[in-house]
């Protein structure tokens, strides 16, 4: 049995506490992200949990994961309810190794970005200290130092999911 009338929002109200445009939530729900039912006159009505399902979208574009991931990790979790600490623990935990590579990747370039202003050039391009002569761009197209730490390594592998 489907949510009572009263726990239905419209689009405007769902854009009002989520705080993304309607469009925005058309797309969601054209890429299954969320769901609305249909009243007799064809207007869209979200449940109230959908709120829960908006945040945890932008959550995990917060830690780098693309529409398509939050969508698979939302499909991993209840619908109609707040999931269970197990199942939030279950998904949760497939982003650690996400949150913990962009860390090592910030520090890197934070370490990088440092020395980069230090000398002043600005350019690892041409930095005769990083990158005498381009050697990096022999390794392929990318910012081999900033992001790697080693421009031979290439970018950083990407974890598989559970």
């Amino acid at each position: 049995m489907g949510p009572s009338r009263h726990d239905l929002l419209t689009v405007g109200q769902l854009a009002a506490r989520s705080g993304l445009a309607p469009s925005a939530l058309r797309y969601y729900e054209r890429l299954g992200l969320i769901h609305a039912e249909r009243t007799a006159g064809n207007q869209r009505r979200y449940a109230r949990t959908t709120l829960r399902r908006i945040a945890f979208v932008r959550a995990a574009q917060r830690v780098g994961l693309s529409l398509e991931e939050a969508g698979t990790a939302l499909g991993r979790l209840p619908e109609d309810r707040a999931p269970s600490p197990a199942e939030w623990g279950a998904v949760a935990g497939t982003w650690q190794s996400r949150i913990d590579r962009q860390i090592a990747e910030l520090e890197l370039l934070k370490r990088k970005l440092t020395g980069c202003i230090g000398c002043g050039c600005l350019s690892l391009t041409h930095c005769s200290l990083y990158n005498a002569e381009d050697r990096a761009g022999d390794a392929g197209p990318g910012a081999r130092y900033l992001l790697t730490g080693d421009p031979a390594a290439g970018p950083a592998p990407v974890p598989a999911e559970d």
